[in-house]
């Protein structure tokens, strides 16, 4: 029953905070935003315990929640969490310094209906289910990114929906053809009745359906050549939502991946699938170092750095590195959450996107430019960080299993990705201090916190991996299959 809370409650707090409508009840659904994301942790958490002593989750067959399942949801609630209260801090003080304070009243409804639509994708073993909810992530998050209401933002708003809704269009079609496969055995659409009955299943249709549900789910992941909705929605929305969108919503989309991998798997088509993911990773990784590599705006070299990582979880399960992919999984989502929020200080200080135009932060705002050069640094895989950990770990797994060019590839694109961020990163980081900046008043100390603790997860977890959280990642590697 706790799962099936996970997903009403934050709904029924979001059509709650619609009636609380005027500039003035501002901070009330706030304090509803802050109070749901708690919640919603400490219900996440309560499953953790309820998985340990080896108690069911289970609603009928639609909500189930497993292992891997777990991963992503613990991911999720704690980055939504850490994100809400930084909005604390964020959006008082863009009211503060700007007069427009954008779509405001649709903030909170919209930030907790798209928690629930999260949730249930996570929770879900029901591949119907699952598309209804990766959908409903598009349609509660496509208002925020147009939070500001400027022409960019309309433009990303509109291309997101567009782009993912034809890309969820033909996970649907895909669907249908897994549907068709399983029609002589009268199985149905859920993860495990389909592993069951995987010898049954027709893999003529199961491989047209695997395909097309790769490029529609793929879409939403932000593969490339699919990802061109990416780097505008990251760019363009308020960086507590960008935060969301790189660490959180992506991870979705890649569950969704990882299910049909499941299937695909059990009934023989393991090769198969794993061939599309190096494919479409080794394409990612490339087309993510060709864009980085001439960005001149921060938020979209992070975007773009979103490109590459998905990149690097499709070859992980590819490739076999199942719990490294997963470990990277949630290493990628605290550094990018923490590189979104650092971002979003950097805009409230400088006033701009533009690399070139933000230097000597170091000495403009040490605490901001400490918070960036740590995620900086781990977002580039600089040892000891969290990401370099992971990384580290597929390219040992992927020559492990022969994958010798693959890896070859992987390291190339990750080395020059390296040289090519770093020297844009150090670049805003060192030089002369904007004494103009300097003698601002401090940043609200609800904008410092979620950095600090998401800087402190990203160096702990590169140091020491808890023994809880080793054991989850193993467990949930252990469902994907394929060697992980």
């Amino acid at each position: 029953m706790i799962v099936l809370f996970l997903v009403l409650g934050p709904m029924a707090l979001g059509i709650a905070s619609l009636l609380v409508r005027g500039e003035r009840r501002r901070a009330a659904r706030r304090a509803i935003l802050v109070g749901g994301a708690a919640w919603h942790t400490l219900g996440t958490l309560a499953t953790l315990t309820a998985w340990g002593r080896q108690v069911p989750v289970s609603w009928q067959s639609f909500l189930q929640l497993d292992p891997i399942g777990q991963v992503f949801l613990l991911i999720i609630s704690v980055l939504f969490f850490l994100v809400a209260i930084y909005s604390l801090g964020y959006f008082q003080q863009e009211q503060e310094t700007t007069l427009d304070d954008g779509v405001s009243h649709l903030y909170t409804p919209c930030m907790l209906f798209f928690l629930a639509a999260m949730t249930l994708t996570t929770v879900t073993p029901h591949f119907g289910v699952l598309w209804v909810a990766v959908e409903a992530t598009t349609l509660a998050s496509a208002p925020l990114i147009y939070y500001h209401r400027h022409p960019g933002a309309l433009e990303a708003a509109w291309k997101y929906l567009l782009i993912c809704s034809v890309g969820i269009a033909l996970a649907l079609l895909g669907l249908f053809f897994v549907a068709a496969s399983g029609r002589a055995a009268h199985v149905d659409l859920t993860v495990p009745s389909l592993i069951h009955h995987a010898a049954a299943l027709d893999q003529r249709w199961l491989r047209i359906g695997c395909i097309l549900v790769l490029i529609g789910f793929g879409t939403k992941m932000g593969l490339a050549p699919l990802h061109n909705w990416l780097p505008d929605a990251h760019s363009e929305a308020p960086s507590p939502v960008s935060a969301l969108l790189s660490g959180a919503l992506l991870n979705c989309a890649f569950l969704g991946i990882v299910r049909f991998y499941q299937v695909a798997d059990a009934a023989g088509l393991g090769a198969f699938m794993n061939r599309l993911l190096i494919l479409f990773g080794l394409v990612s990784l490339l087309v993510a170092t060709a864009f980085i590599a001439g960005q001149r705006d921060y938020k979209r070299l992070l975007a773009y750095s979103s490109v590459e990582h998905m990149g690097i979880l499709a070859l992980a399960v590819g490739v076999g590195a199942g719990a490294a992919g997963l470990l990277h999984a949630i290493n990628h989502s605290l550094t990018k959450g923490l590189l979104f929020l650092v971002a979003g200080q950097i805009l409230t200080l400088y006033r701009t996107k533009v690399i070139g135009d933000v230097t000597g932060l170091l000495r403009t705002a040490p605490r901001v430019g400490t918070l960036f050069a740590i995620g900086g640094l781990a977002i580039v895989g600089a040892p000891p960080f969290a990401p370099f950990v992971s990384e580290f770990l597929i390219l040992q797994r992927g020559v492990a299993h022969g994958h010798y060019a693959v890896m070859a590839i992987y390291l190339l694109c990750l080395g020059i990705i390296f040289v090519v961020m770093s020297r844009a990163l150090f670049g805003m980081l060192f030089g002369a201090a904007n004494a103009e900046i300097a003698q601002t008043p401090a940043l609200p100390r609800r904008m410092m916190i979620a950095p600090a603790l998401l800087a402190l997860g990203v160096a702990g977890l590169g140091l020491y991996l808890p023994a809880g959280l080793q054991t989850l990642v193993a467990r949930a590697a252990t469902f994907i299959g394929g060697g992980s």
